[in-house]
């Protein structure tokens, strides 16, 4: 007896260990994905309220998808060099910094976004490599959507704050603006643990450098930009503009606030199903299909009637943009065929992505100002989608005349 006692206590320490270390990686990764849109999800609550113009709003939505797809290739080079967990280790500290600085005025709310819009590119291109490398294959699909749940959770939240808090604060933007700083500290705490486990950072420099151009050569690679460039286009510029559109139909000012709050639930909602669904499928082309018609219903009911059911719009929006995102990141590990496959094709469709993405708040006001309304800028949406439909179905399977290995681990 006394051997079998001894015999297990140093076992149930193992496993007390080992689980132990399976929360921390769960909460640390929570945390980080968290805090990957707080920032941009800010202004558009802010805008009726604070007295933005328009010219402010249209650049503070352009930048985090522009510096997004100027920086994604950034994260090659990190995680060559440090590894996945000390790559976002230093992207959470930028966060933060980044968090801190957009408190300082306009100019520092506007160098602020373009730090923590850098930051969130490695974080973006890196994620869907951590889980493939940390989490079991079978989890791919939970955990991609628990990183879209928990981006748009810590979003929707922070974004629901940002009236009440202007007003408390004596009608002051900065002090709501600083509420990120909150979620930014706690990212960075949440990634800490994961230090004791870092990977070795790539002996092979070159390695990286190889796979890109066979990808590039590749119509999965461009299916893929395309997908995740026309969804995400769609989402920063609904992002930006969603409560000045509702403000315009007749909507309270802090009801169009809210509402943007319930936009960006439906994002967590979508998210967090969509990917989901998705991994447990071998063929992605109906998620994508079904993504592109439930965006199209929420814009159609913002077109028709915007006014009449906001909260209706605001939440399918949600559900079919946040779906777009998420899955995307599915499609990245199920078309790659070894981490370094993903993080390429990662990298390449969100350096395109992101870069068409920059054009939609753009897009939106410069439509909105020729014609004097929002139903320009909402039908552009929806041919958007119907391109969407017919040019992403590539991304969506395996073609037997382009993978380069065989896949193992997917």
């Amino acid at each position: 007896m006394q051997s079998l006692q001894t015999g297990t206590a140093p076992a149930a320490t193992s496993h007390a260990r080992v689980g132990a270390s399976a929360v921390l990686l769960v909460a640390g990764f929570v945390l980080i994905s968290a805090n990957t849109r707080v920032a941009f999800g800010q202004i558009g609550p802010l805008a009726p309220v604070a007295g933005f113009d328009a010219s402010t709003v249209t650049l503070l939505g352009l930048i985090p998808p522009l510096v997004m797809g100027l920086f994604a290739p950034l994260a090659v080079v990190a995680r060559r060099r440090l590894g996945e967990e000390r790559a976002l280790f230093a992207a959470g500290a930028l966060l933060l910094v980044g968090a801190l600085v957009r408190m300082v005025g306009m100019p520092g709310l506007i160098v602020g976004t373009v730090v923590v819009s850098s930051a969130t590119a490695v974080v973006n291109v890196l994620v869907p490599v951590f889980v493939r490398k940390r989490f079991a294959p079978e989890r791919t699909g939970v955990m991609m959507g628990v990183y879209a749940m928990s981006m748009g959770a810590g979003s929707a939240v922070i974004a629901a704050l940002m009236v009440p808090v202007f007003r408390a604060t004596g009608e002051s933007w900065p002090p709501a603006i600083g509420l990120a700083v909150i979620p930014a500290l706690l990212a960075l705490v949440g990634t800490v643990p994961q230090l004791r486990h870092a990977s070795r950072p790539d002996g092979h420099p070159g390695a990286a450098a190889h796979d890109r151009p066979q990808v590039l050569r590749t119509w999965t690679a461009w299916s893929l930009t395309i997908f995740f460039g026309i969804q995400t286009l769609l989402f920063y510029a609904t992002l930006a503009w969603l409560p000045s559109i509702l403000v315009a139909a007749g909507v309270a000012d802090g009801t169009a606030g809210n509402m943007q709050a319930l936009f960006i639930v439906g994002v967590a909602a979508g998210g967090l199903v969509a990917p989901i669904l998705a991994a447990a499928s071998v063929d992605q082309r109906p998620h994508i299909l079904a993504i592109v018609v439930v965006c199209a219903a929420g814009f159609t009911g913002l077109l028709i009637a915007p006014a009449t059911a906001p909260v209706v719009w605001a939440l399918i929006l949600g559900v079919g943009l946040g779906g777009g995102q998420a899955v995307a990141g599915v499609l990245y590990a199920r078309r790659g065929h070894t981490p370094d496959h993903v993080a390429a094709l990662s990298t390449v469709a969100q350096t395109g992505g992101y870069l068409i993405a920059a054009t939609g708040p753009i897009l939106a006001s410069l439509l909105h100002d020729a014609t004097g309304s929002w139903a320009a800028p909402v039908t552009a949406f929806l041919v958007l989608l119907a391109v969407n439909a017919v040019a992403s179905m590539r991304a969506g399977h395996d073609s037997p005349r382009e993978p380069t290995r065989r896949r193992t681990e997917v």
